[in-house]
């Protein structure tokens, strides 16, 4: 008797259609599942979720720096790179698989999405643009399309000054993060900063100023647009090209829908637009695909040989660089990993410690260590053939000595927002090497100081974000200075300070009102109408 098929459908849709909420749904309701992400930000969002519905025994959490894998688990969170497919679970999704054109990532995505599967059940999840390949490559597969709950609608452009509150402004360089942030703590009182290189604890505590009210506007940049769920209204794109690590570009129209359909949550309709003076503007066309949600069909996804033979380098680079026999498959472009295995080979050093295939694959497993500091292929190669000078020879791990003095070189939380973000950066390259069983002598114990360190340093980070990018003042004044809001509690203090629900805005000399001398210039507007709205009461007592 042939064995049973297991149920494979494709779930395809623009962003807010509810998909990954129901591979959550069908996860939780077989006695084991996995779901790929493209984010560890989303991974550990969903991963959250589910331990509540679970319990924190039962749910595994696997990144490339985070490994929370308790023995009894049953439900997997994890990132595409991360999954443990030698695994079997009842139940598989990939999400965000229209990533299989991604010229970095995408093999990857390919790779799961041809041959992931549940034992019972098997979800692929994406945009509409996923139809035609997945008819070629999948033609078993069941295609369900799902519509988005809400109506997202162009806004035109905007100034800063004039945005709604809860939009978010996408920018696509950290320069330009940076300066709108920068405006909007001027002119609004501050905003939430999230960025794909922050470290979940980082940006979980930015967005929950953001959600919590705290702040009215969040900067980000484009990792915004992989699911992670906000409540946004209206999304304003600073830009509408970008560097993709080769050259700058425009966005294709799926890159700008799959920003724009953060705004509007569930039944909540959402806008989205520019920002006005910036020199970027949609075409009537991108306006109309995005508002249909009709974007090009992908007639092809990239591949690579994911079970290359490891008889010598050459060989492995030779099937690295196979081309696909597959109609809808092309080669995926030479990404680091393989760049820095080609430079690997050419060093005497390296080459001197291969003598068995087991040396060639351990060689590809330390290559492909990710270059989470983005030095670029040249550094990360060196950086890689130092590693291989402990991990390729003698007792074949990285001594514990070496690993914690290079955290305790990191170990260190002053520095502005870009020093810290390059430490996290370096610190998640040494939580990468502690989820290596092999690579360490006693990883646990390790990883838990990396992530102890990482941590700390993602809090200093927040605090740094906090500073440079919200004036807790302007913020609270601009927030509760409303006409409909009960007024705020004022205390004089002996000095005659007054402070207006804990925040300083001047000093009350018998009926006189002085503004905080400290205060900008623009600010002194507001804190005079504070003034005049909070101390009435009192002003007429001591008259």
């Amino acid at each position: 008797m042939p064995p049973v098929r297991s149920a494979l459908t494709a779930i395809l849709g623009p962003t807010n259609t509810g998909k990954t909420h129901l591979a959550v749904e069908r996860m939780c309701a077989h006695s084991s599942g996995m779901i790929g992400f493209p984010l560890r930000l989303l991974a550990r969002e969903i991963y959250d979720r589910v331990v509540a519905m679970k319990g924190v025994q039962n749910v595994a959490l696997i990144t490339g720096e985070e490994r929370i894998e308790p023995p009894q688990a049953r439900w997997y969170c994890c990132t595409v790179e991360s999954m443990p497919i030698q695994k079997e679970f009842a139940f598989v999704a990939i999400d965000e698989a229209q990533l299989g054109a991604d010229p970095e990532r995408g093999h990857i995505f390919t790779d799961r999405i041809l041959h992931a599967r549940g034992r019972e059940e098997t979800m692929i999840l994406g945009s509409e643009s996923l139809r035609p390949i997945i008819r070629s490559l999948l033609p078993d597969a069941e295609i369900i399309s799902r519509p988005r709950f809400s109506t997202l609608s162009y806004a035109g452009a905007k100034k800063l000054s004039r945005l709604p509150k809860r939009s978010a402004i996408v920018a696509f360089s950290i320069e330009q993060v940076y300066a709108v942030a920068e405006t909007l703590r001027r002119m609004r009182g501050g905003a939430a900063v999230v960025m794909g290189a922050l470290s979940p604890r980082t940006r979980n505590a930015q967005v929950a100023m953001f959600q919590s009210g705290e702040v009215d506007y969040l900067v980000a940049t484009d990792a915004i647009g992989m699911g992670l769920n906000l409540d946004v209204a209206h999304v304003a794109f600073v830009s509408l090209s970008k560097f993709d690590g080769s050259r700058r570009r425009r966005l294709t129209v799926a890159e700008m829908a799959q920003i724009a359909g953060r705004a509007g949550r569930h039944q909540r309709d959402g806008s989205f637009g520019t920002l006005a003076g910036e020199g970027s503007e949609f075409t009537p066309e991108e306006v109309l695909a995005i508002e249909g949600h009709s974007f090009p069909r992908l007639d092809w996804l990239f591949w690579r040989e994911a079970k290359p033979r490891f008889n010598d380098i050459a060989t492995l680079i030779a099937d690295l660089e196979k081309k696909p026999h597959r109609p809808g498959l092309l080669p995926a472009p030479k990404v680091i990993d393989l760049l820095v295995l080609k430079r690997l080979a050419e060093l005497p050093d390296v080459k001197a410690l291969i003598r068995h295939p087991v040396d060639v694959a351990r060689l590809w497993e330390v290559a492909c260590l990710p270059d989470f500091r983005q030095m670029g292929e040249e550094h990360h190669s060196r950086f890689v053939a130092s590693l291989w000078q402990y991990l390729g020879q003698n007792e074949r791990v990285i001594p514990q000595g070496v690993y914690a003095s290079e955290l305790a070189r990191l170990d260190n939380i002053q520095g502005d927002v870009d020093t810290l973000s390059a430490r996290i950066a370096a610190v998640r390259t040494w939580t990468y090497i502690a989820h290596r069983s092999d690579w360490l002598t006693n990883p646990p114990a390790m990883a838990e100081r990396a992530r102890a360190l990482e941590e700390k340093l993602s809090d200093a980070l927040h605090d740094a974000l906090r500073q440079r990018f919200v004036d807790k003042r302007t913020s609270m004044l601009l927030r509760k200075g409303a006409k409909d809001v009960g007024l705020l509690p004022v205390e004089i203090q002996a000095d005659n300070r007054v402070l207006v629900d804990g925040e300083d805005i001047g000093t009350l000399q018998g009926f006189a009102f002085r503004v905080d001398p400290a205060a900008k210039a623009g600010d002194r507007k507001l804190l005079l109408a504070a003034a005049e709205r909070h101390l009435a009461a009192i002003l007429r007592q001591k008259a």
